[in-house]
């Protein structure tokens, strides 16, 4: 089940520059693990100590992960999965 995935600006390096890519996955969790199979790397700058990152946010459609099982959110077919890098200022 290919689930669309959004990356961001500061992680398109890793992914040859692609905007969206289309990785397979029934949780955030094992998606994660298979963006990091196709583009090594991406795993380490999203997963601290093997929970999300603090300043990572990932959206599932419309849904903060935070709010639903986070790594563990359940994924299903067309989905669409956001990376977004948490924005800080003053």
């Amino acid at each position: 089940m290919p689930i669309s995935v959004s990356i961001p600006t500061l992680l398109r390096p890793l992914t040859q520059d692609q905007k969206r890519i289309e990785v397979e996955g029934a949780t955030v969790r094992e998606l994660i693990e298979r963006m990091d199979n196709q583009y090594p790397g991406i795993k380490q700058r999203l997963l601290d100590g093997g929970e999300m990152h603090r300043f990572v946010n990932v959206y599932v459609n419309d849904d903060d992960i935070r709010f639903v099982d986070n790594l563990g959110t359940v994924l299903k077919d067309g989905d669409n999965v956001t990376i977004l890098p948490a924005v800080a200022g003053g």
